[in-house]
This record gives structure tokens, sequence and C-alpha cells, in this order.
């Protein structure tokens, strides 16, 4: 449903980092027969002991991050998770700073760029999603 979403697909330059779960390559050969090509590239173990896993293990650790907070907050209910998520993707997304510099936020908030933690970007990015409502 993903890539659904893609009026065209990137293709090769569409990168899947992923553990060495054998599901991931089974994933990608499926994709692969109705026309989304895309390398999964596995990151191995929990220390960079190779050139793959020192130049992608961030992208992994912030999904494993996830994975974690998911399953704990939907134990206890769903809407708890659904919040966990609804944040993960806001600070993924517009709060955090990227660690390359030509990759920023998806879209830059002026209102937020000036402020310095991370707690009042949340108040403030809730702030104007509920000033911009549409009812």
């Amino acid at each position: 449903m993903a890539f659904d979403k893609f009026k065209e697909f990137p293709s090769k330059s569409f990168k899947f980092i992923a553990d060495i779960y054998t599901a991931y390559k089974l994933s990608q050969q499926r994709f692969n027969l109705n026309g989304f090509d895309f390398d999964v590239t596995p990151v191995i173990g929990l220390t960079n002991n190779d050139p793959i896993s020192t130049e992608y293990r961030w992208i992994k650790q912030i999904i494993e991050r996830l994975n974690r907070t998911f399953k704990i907050s939907y134990r206890v209910t769903e809407e708890g998770s659904n919040t966990h998520l609804a944040l993960f993707v806001s600070y993924y997304n517009f709060l955090r700073p990227h660690p390359y510099a030509y990759f920023s936020p998806l879209d830059s908030i002026h209102e937020l760029e000036i402020i310095s933690t991370i707690p009042i970007k949340y108040q403030n990015l809730i702030e104007l999603i509920l000033k911009n409502r549409v009812v």
C-alpha cells in the first residue's frame, strides 16, 4: 500500500535498510515481480564492524526504537500506540536535526526553527495544528 503512493517508483534510488531477517529479502523478491525494483541493505549485528553497518546503523536504530516504543504502548491501549506513532512521525519529519546537511525535515516550520528544545517544539507543533484545524 505504501508503494501505491508513488506516481513513479524511484527504483534503484530507493533503499530499504533492514536487519538480516530473511522475510525482507522474500518481500523484495515479491515486489520485484510486481515492478517495484529496489535493493535491501542489511545492517548486521549491534556494532559497526563493516562499512555498510557504519553508514546505515543510525537508520536501523531509529526504526528499532520506534518498534520497541510501539510494542510497549500497544500492549496498554491501541490509542496509546496511535499517539506514540503520531509523536514519532512528527519528531522524525518535522523536529529532529537530520544527520546529513542536504536532507532537511520534510516541511520546514518557521515557528519551530527558533525553538531549541524538543518538548517545547512538540507543544508549539500541537498548538499550530489546533489553531489551523479545519472543521
